[in-house]
């Protein structure tokens, strides 16, 4: 089958559909992927060797993530998101939804990241099928457990809190999610949260089965298939000889890094981690994305790398410092790593809890109060930790026997 692909966000966001996109190409399928990347990283390079056929639309986004971080550090869940909306995803709805009529009319049947809203559109207007790719069950319905930051006080009172969340969605958010339906002359969905943002034929859950428990209860349509994993750029990329010289020379070290969102803070994220590691007196590797820290340059017991895939490394690693992002927390899971997790946004908090609650974590350190003095507290807390390291390694073992990505593929072409 022909089949379509659109994603929009960050890195984040678009290496789980490029691990889908290589899984289907794999399955012989024949896949395009419409990207829209919020840091205008180009995706060409990986998907010219995974033989997968990749537009970026636009080709530029103008949004300045070091000035939103700045502006949005201190705002709630709905108040971030939607100021996210307003400067990287609503300039360009009709750039997408042009891209998405195309992809629709090109293929057999499309798949969306979660937010895209607009190929969901096209596909109905055209008729043809469309699934969903959710990286993050925190919004999933589900009466077994309450939504995020509500009190779980049972699956009846929490069947009605989820209820109220789609409500709070649908006052926040609906009225600018719903306009490019009406003007297609389209009834949008009667629910943000629950209809509009995901398929009601399959709605995939790229999340690893170790993290979702008691989710027996959902809507047939929502599957949990398991983490995304993009592997492929793991056999292109070999340690530096520099790197594999320190880590040969100490104990295995700290490994740092905020993701995309360190290109929103460069000096601040530095700082903070120097800082932490000096006073915690451990060997790190800091994602760098400094000017003043060159990639391949060291001091002292910390080494600066650049943009890399993250599992190799990982591996090598003692421990993770990290944002909580759904994809670092599933690499340095899957890596058999405890975090140290310093979220930045609500979903992030989220996760942090998730690791928290599963043995894998210690406390949560939010961005908008930590200090290096607390950062190094939790780094000891995880070294010094017999526990959290042997359930890292547990929890490792249970993931790699998960494929989430075959799964995935299993689902979608039971519906094709």
């Amino acid at each position: 089958m022909k089949i379509g692909i659109q994603t929009w966000g960050s890195n984040g966001d678009i290496r789980p559909m490029l691990a889908l996109a290589d899984g289907l190409k794999k399955a012989g399928h024949s896949v395009t992927l419409v990207a829209s990347s919020i840091d205008n990283h180009s995706y060409h390079k990986i998907c010219e060797q995974l033989e997968i056929s990749y537009r970026q639309v636009p080709e530029f986004i103008d949004f300045d993530m070091q000035g939103f971080a700045q502006r949005s550090f201190r705002m709630n869940a709905l108040q971030w998101l939607r100021a996210l909306l307003d400067e990287a995803f609503f300039p360009y709805e009709q750039t997408l939804y042009q891209a998405a009529q195309q992809l629709v009319a090109d293929n057999d049947a499309v798949i969306g990241h979660h937010f895209l809203y607009p190929l969901k559109l096209a596909a109905l207007q055209q008729q043809k099928p469309f699934f969903s790719v959710t990286l993050c069950h925190a919004a999933i319905p589900n009466p077994a457990v309450a939504p995020f930051s509500f009190p779980d006080l049972g699956s009846h009172i929490n069947k009605l809190s989820w209820r109220l969340l789609d409500r709070v969605f649908n006052w926040a958010l609906k009225k600018p999610l719903t306009r490019l339906w009406l003007e297609a002359g389209q009834t949008p969905p009667a629910n943000v949260l629950t209809e509009l943002l995901t398929s009601q034929q399959l709605n995939l859950i790229a999340v690893d089965p170790w993290f979702c428990r008691s989710f027996d209860n959902l809507q047939p349509y929502h599957q949990v298939c398991g983490f995304l994993n993009l592997t492929e750029d793991n056999r292109h990329w070999a340690i530096p000889a520099k790197l594999a010289e320190f880590l040969d020379a100490g104990e295995a070290p700290v490994y740092m890094t905020f993701g995309s969102l360190q290109q929103a803070v460069p000096d601040w994220s530095m700082e903070l981690f120097l800082e932490a590691v000096n006073l915690a007196g451990c060997r790190a590797i800091i994602q760098t994305s400094s000017r003043h820290y060159p990639d391949g340059s060291q001091t002292g017991q910390v080494y600066f790398i650049g943009r890399h895939p993250h599992q190799p490394l990982f591996k090598r690693c003692a421990a993770i410092v990290h944002h909580g992002g759904a994809g670092t927390t599933h690499a340095a899971t899957l890596s058999g790593c405890p975090s140290v997790v310093v979220p930045f946004m609500d979903e992030q908090l989220f996760w942090a809890g998730q690791l928290q609650l599963l043995g894998l974590a210690g406390k949560p350190l939010p961005a908008k109060k930590v200090t290096a003095i607390a950062l190094s507290k939790g780094i000891r807390t995880v070294l010094e930790s017999t526990s959290l390291q042997g359930n890292a390694k547990q929890a490792s073992r249970a993931m790699q026997r998960h494929d989430g990505v075959t799964r995935a593929v299993q689902l979608l072409e039971a519906q094709f």
